[in-house]
């Protein structure tokens, strides 16, 4: 592959603050310079002064292979990610059969590196089956590549069990991701309870679910040592505990997804199941106590929170419908809405998905630095689309977000060099 130079580039690197119109050279799938000049033998690429950033890093995600290929393969969750400029997925272990297994862990990176487009890093799972009463190995979970450990969509209830794996987890280095519910208080509910929940007829479950686990999980956090992770925090209360912990110097992230910070529980309509999520979406409130806590620093990454579901799973009554959403394809543009509406500059934006996730990922990647992996995404922040569902790149359609105008396109993606995407 001849050395290509993009040129005339808005290079943006949330790692270093570079904010800058300039030139990136790459060689041999790695930035070579982060200047240059067209020369015999190089590759141009006149970016016409669009944005140049790290490729995204979304450090939460599910896949449905193995297991679940109806849903959604690795080939088209490939595909989607690259349309959303994202190069590397941290994956969710609750498959079918569950990663709890070190030949699985290697199969999903394997599959990732097939695709040529992204790279997969699988979390383990936390516990046998993702059941919540054995631990894994996790030191053979580790070594053969898993991020860290997790029992996906799935809280670990047990405080006993919890206690075990954040002591174990530490051993190697690795953060238990924990989805924050209380099971036994959550129960079935389909949406947050309160006046909307009773007068649709739904099961409701109380925000309160989300802030007694992290409170719960903060507290064996200082006991153990270890590093717990929240993912897709949804409630002010919850970060509340989370923002003090980080105070007291706990080992303690979060990460949200977009639907918590773009909509809230209004969006369900008459009982559109797309807008049915886990957690569900919350009042007006939470959604902004998300938007500050962005803003301040509190949350760590925003991640895609991608689950596919096929259409049986969402042609459903609402409270038997299956919950979740796409969203590696939109994860750019709601994000950027934050931006374009005053509460993120859009540094800390890119920064919330490339090298913070990276960093709590242990990756390289996710900055602009001579050396690194040239996985790289080019946009325009103001260029105008509109969500579509059944008009999304992969397999899966079911967007919250479906009909939503944004403002933020990605242009082309690269892999190590290579443009796997362009619009």
């Amino acid at each position: 592959m001849k050395p290509l130079l993009i040129t005339n580039a808005r290079l943006l690197d949330p790692a270093t603050g570079l904010d800058a119109i300039g030139a990136i050279l790459i060689e041999g799938g790695r930035i070579a310079s982060l200047t240059g000049a067209p020369a015999e033998g190089i590759e141009v690429l006149d970016a016409g002064g669009a944005c140049l950033s790290p490729g995204l890093v979304d450090m939460r995600a599910s896949i449905g292979e193995p297991g679940a290929e109806h849903r959604e393969t690795i080939a088209s969750a490939a595909q989607a990610a690259a349309a959303g400029g994202i190069t590397t997925i941290a994956v969710l272990p609750d498959t079918e059969p569950t990663l709890d297994d070190p030949a699985l862990i290697e199969f999903v990176i394997r599959r990732g590196e097939a695709t040529g487009s992204l790279t997969l890093i699988p979390y383990g799972a936390a516990t046998k089956h993702c059941a919540g009463k054995d631990l894994s190995e996790y030191g053979l979970l580790r070594e053969a590549g898993a991020a860290g450990f997790s029992d996906g969509s799935k809280a670990i209830g047990s405080a006993r069990i919890m206690r075990l794996a954040l002591s174990y987890a530490r051993a190697f280095g690795a953060m238990i991701v924990q989805h924050p519910e209380d099971p036994s208080l959550a129960g079935s509910g389909s949406a947050t309870e309160g006046e909307l929940a009773t007068r649709l007829g739904l099961p409701g479950m109380p925000a309160a679910a989300e802030a007694i686990m992290v409170a719960r999980d903060v507290a064996l956090a200082r006991l153990t040592g270890g590093h717990v992770h929240f993912g897709h925090v949804s409630t002010g209360a919850a970060l509340e505990h989370i923002r003090a912990a980080k105070a007291e110097g706990l080992r303690v992230t979060c990460d949200t997804a977009p639907p918590y910070f773009d909509l809230n529980e209004t969006a369900i309509g008459d009982y559109r199941t797309y807008a049915k999520l886990t957690p569900p979406l919350r009042c007006e409130e939470d959604r902004l106590a998300v938007v500050a806590a962005l803003a301040d620093g509190t949350i760590d990454a925003i991640a895609s929170d991608h689950q596919p579901r096929d259409a049986d799973d969402k042609r459903l009554p609402f409270a038997q419908a299956a919950a979740g959403g796409v969203g590696l394809a939109t994860l750019l543009g709601i994000t950027l809405a934050r931006v374009h509406g005053g509460d993120l500059t859009l540094l800390n934006a890119l920064g919330l998905m490339t090298n913070r996730p990276a960093a709590l990922l242990g990756l390289a990647s996710g900055r602009l630095a001579v050396g690194a992996p040239a996985d790289l995404c080019l946009f325009w922040p103001d260029r105008a689309w509109q969500v579509k569902a059944g008009a999304l790149p992969g397999k899966a359609q079911n967007s919250p977000f479906d009909g939503r105008a944004l403002e933020g396109r990605v242009m082309a993606t690269f892999k190590a060099g290579r443009q796997v995407f362009r619009a």
